[in-house]
């Protein structure tokens, strides 16, 4: 037996009734949808609800804003500075291990401990996580932002009148 001999069993499968083909016979004319109204017409848009107003207009529309001096850090904690053994730890030192992405800025943060003296270098860092390295004899330098002066927010524009 090939693929192309298979059939489907006698009388499993029935021809779809044929309709609006004329108004002779059965499932002429109307085509079984009786006279007017919607159900007898062509397709409702998807969204329809009936006259009601749609949920997608009955939505708000530009709600919140975002935040063009936002700076987004890479969180680096303790506990993995500790794990990959370095000495000293830059930005650079923690894209070849992996541990950030290419031209992330890097924040230290205070989960975990650090036992041995490490010189970190980042460019923030969390008051535990600085108090930590330092306790440890370690030495902490933050790195400049690669921008120089962020201006500061206008507030509200109906406030400044």
């Amino acid at each position: 037996m090939k693929i192309h001999d298979l059939k489907p069993a006698e009388g499993s499968r029935k021809k779809a009734k044929r309709v609006g083909r004329g108004i002779g016979g059965k499932g002429g004319k109307t085509a079984g949808r009786g006279t007017k109204g919607q159900r007898a017409r062509g397709t409702i848009p998807i969204g329809f609800e009936g006259g009601q107003l749609p949920l997608q207009q009955r939505m708000p529309k530009l709600r919140g804003f975002n935040n063009p001096f936002r700076v987004d850090y890479q969180a680096i904690n303790l506990d993995t500075i500790a794990e990959s053994g370095l000495v000293e730890v830059t930005p650079e030192s923690l894209l070849s291990k992996g541990l950030v992405s290419k031209g992330a800025l890097v924040k230290v943060l205070g989960r975990g401990e650090v036992y041995e003296p490490v010189k970190v270098s980042a460019h923030a860092f969390s008051k535990s996580a600085e108090a930590a390295i330092t306790a440890a004899g370690g030495s902490v330098e933050k790195l400049p932002l690669p921008f120089s002066v962020r201006p500061a927010s206008q507030g509200n524009a109906l406030t400044n009148r």
